[in-house]
């Protein structure tokens, strides 16, 4: 699938123009510093003016550099102290799934390493030990976690530092739009990743390749299901009151970012739990047409682009 694809080799090219970056800054402050002395030591107003210039470039270029170390380590992931970090985590989820994509952009921003079992949605086998019927389930160290958003409260509260009681404590504006996700966001989804015959054969199309069915089940429900959620999306629509899909997606992706008000997150410098809940939502769709479309006529390109950077990779481990 495209989304896999194309984020490695960007990936690659960011390690590589980092790299680049800081050489190049490397070698401007060598040349600066090499650039002051004269030959036989002579003292004249020009060496003056020149040694000046020199610090002036120096200092620059030292102040850019110590603002490119910083800015990376603000986006870096945040692993938790080694002691508080589960021994064994499994997630039983739909690889397209918006609230199993938003319980593992908390996992790989925390570097908590997970192992997944996609289930089978038709048959639903891999999960036939649990009374709870639905996706995710996470199991931590053998205890299971249900309901995305409790799942990440919980885990917060264990390994996340200032979140010791999430009920209690917490930021009011990080609720507020944690909440928003849940009630507002994720509803507009379907209506657009459905919107046409053409779209939904696309979703069902990646959402085949990536789901665990047998080779029959993958044909059938490429087709069959596309068709199907074909039509369920316009009851959607008209369940959550939604005329326009697309203008819909769009306004989400616009609140967001005017909820960001000029910050590179809701959390600041770096990423809080309502930025992971966006990005992990919006993660399944980014390189279906509506993704596409929704990055391409709004301004939410550049905060998903800082979320990919501050994810990072996958701490998924295989089975």
């Amino acid at each position: 699938m495209r989304r896999a694809v194309a984020l490695f080799p960007s990936s690659i090219h960011r390690s590589l123009s980092s790299a680049s970056a800081v050489v190049t800054r490397h070698r401007l402050i060598q040349s600066a510093l090499f650039s002051t002395s004269i030959p036989g030591g002579a003292s004249t107003a020009s060496s003056s003016a020149s040694r000046a210039a020199s610090v002036g470039l120096v200092a620059a270029a030292a102040a850019a550099f110590a603002t490119s170390l910083y800015h990376h380590q603000a986006l870096a992931k945040e692993p938790p102290p080694a002691g508080l970090v589960p021994k064994d985590v499994v997630l039983y989820q739909y690889e397209a799934c918006p609230f199993c994509n938003k319980v593992k952009a908390f996992l790989d921003y925390y570097d908590i390493p997970y192992k997944v079992v996609e289930v089978n949605p038709i048959s639903k086998k891999e999960i036939k030990w649990s009374d709870y019927k639905k996706v995710p389930i996470l199991i931590v160290d053998g205890d299971k976690l249900v309901d995305s958003s409790d799942i990440i409260d919980k885990l917060a509260t264990k390994i996340v530092p200032g979140k010791s009681d999430i009920s209690i404590s917490g930021d009011d504006e990080e609720k507020k739009w944690r909440r928003w996700v849940d009630d507002h966001l994720v509803h507009v989804l379907s209506p657009n990743i459905y919107r046409s015959t053409a779209e939904a054969l696309e979703s069902f199309d990646y959402i085949t390749s990536h789901g665990n069915f047998s080779f029959t089940e993958k044909i059938t429900v490429k087709y069959a299901g596309a068709a199907a959620m074909y039509f369920v999306s316009k009851n959607l629509k008209k369940k959550y009151n939604i005329t326009d899909e697309r203008k819909a997606l769009y306004d989400a992706a616009e609140t967001w970012v005017d909820a960001l008000d000029g910050r590179e997150f809701l959390g600041g410098s770096k990423p809080n739990l309502a930025d992971l809940a966006v990005f992990g939502v919006l993660r399944p769709i980014r390189y279906l047409r509506s993704g596409r479309d929704m990055v391409e006529h709004t301004r939410i390109g550049e905060w998903y682009t800082r979320m990919e950077d501050a994810v990072g990779e996958s701490s998924r481990v295989k089975s």
